[in-house]
């Protein structure tokens, strides 16, 4: 294969990935089809695209029709696992958007279909491309920072007025979205709090207030305590409800400590390590001597267009992918769990119960306000942009 016929379904959030492919911005990838069910999204489709770009409203007839090689995904969050199924049933390579589904039942059997298909699987985590945080995760991976002790990320900075959430009945539902600000705006720093530090807690205890400062349904609020198994501990906030917010990341290990904010590294680094100081000190009250370092970064940020072309460079090449989809499982086990720690105001080992999960988001789901809505009066345009 000397070039990669792509698709794409889903003409809301999926629109920019299509302008993208269509200025030829990825190098051995060409767009070849579109797919949205809604007709104003296809012509919009037909007003600004070539000719040589087929345009579909039925999503299994594209992907079966042997006209695409590979296809990104970027419908509705529940849609994300069955579509891929089908797509990787046909021998397509996929790039679904994030999050990998909405709870981890479904997405484990996306996983599991996958790892037989011999296809290339990619998640949109495109911020696993900005060199920020790949330094971060290649000082602690190099040990530079010693071990783990301790994690904090305060990411209050997504800010939602009412009048957000009132533009879609889906939004922020349990029948429509899945969730709110943990399935909405978080799932990037979900997937880099455990792909930065290479750990997942093995037990977590979490407070998600739902509808705390919006007239909404599900979580817009959350504080989360976890614990890894070599006995650090992590706290995560966040919320839609703050003015101003605030993103920080810190990472507090053996030696020293860093923290990403205000888009910069600062490295507190110990002159020796916390453990060598406290064995060999004997002057009572002192510290380990500390320097301040800000650390340099380098390399451009290219986000999405950066997974696009990983994505392709993997199909054309064997190029190692940057966020295999395979992993989106993680951040979303780290959402479900925070759920779950919730609702039934109890700790959540890590694997946890994914069947109780399930059971108890399906009780959700049956009351939600966009359920009710589709019953009286059919489904509601989800094909606005997500975010």
């Amino acid at each position: 294969m000397e070039e990669v016929r792509i698709g794409v379904i889903g003409l809301g959030m999926g629109f920019s990935h299509v302008r993208t492919l269509a200025a030829g911005k990825i190098r051995g990838a060409s767009l070849t089809a579109v797919c949205d069910v809604k007709a104003s999204k296809q012509d919009m489709a037909r007003a600004e695209l070539p000719d040589t770009v087929k345009i579909w409203d039925d999503a299994e007839a594209m992907l079966s029709s042997g006209e695409i090689d590979a296809v990104i995904i970027a419908t509705p969050h529940y849609d994300h696992p069955s579509e891929a199924i089908f797509a990787f049933e046909q021998g397509l390579h996929v790039l679904i958007e994030k999050p990998a589904g909405v709870h981890t039942k479904q997405v484990r059997e996306m996983n599991k279909v996958v790892a037989g298909s011999g296809k290339v699987f990619s998640i949109m985590y495109n911020q696993r491309c900005n060199p920020l945080y790949q330094k971060l995760r290649e000082l602690i991976a190099s040990g530079e920072l010693g071990e783990i002790r301790r994690t904090n990320w305060i990411v209050t900075h997504w800010y939602r007025s009412q009048s957000y959430y009132d533009s879609g009945g889906w939004r922020a539902t349990w029948a429509g979205e899945g969730g709110g600000v943990l399935i909405n705006q978080c799932p990037h720093q979900l997937d880099l709090w455990q792909w930065i530090t290479g750990m997942m807690p093995v037990r977590m205890r979490a407070f998600c207030s739902f509808g705390k400062y919006r007239n909404i349904e599900v979580e817009d609020d959350v504080t989360a305590y976890v614990e890894y198994e070599n006995g650090a501990t992590g706290v995560f906030i966040t919320t839609t409800g703050e003015a101003p917010g605030t993103n920080r990341f810190e990472v507090t290990g053996d030696r020293g400590k860093i923290v990403i904010e205000d888009d910069k590294i600062t490295f507190w680094r110990l002159r020796v390590s916390e453990t060598e100081f406290n064995r060999e000190y004997t002057g009572g009250f002192g510290e380990p001597e500390c320097w301040k370092c800000e650390i340099p970064v380098y390399g451009d940020n290219p986000q999405h267009s950066g997974i696009i072309q990983n994505f392709t460079d993997a199909i054309l090449n064997g190029t190692p992918l940057i966020a295999p989809g395979e992993e989106g499982i993680k951040g979303l086990t780290l959402s479900n769990a925070m759920h779950l720690s919730s609702w039934t105001d109890d700790w959540v080992d890590i694997p946890m119960d994914e069947d109780l999960y399930y059971e108890l988001l399906q009780e959700r789901i049956k009351n939600s306000t966009y359920q009710k809505t589709v019953k009286e009066t059919g489904p509601v345009d989800m094909s606005t942009t997500f975010g």
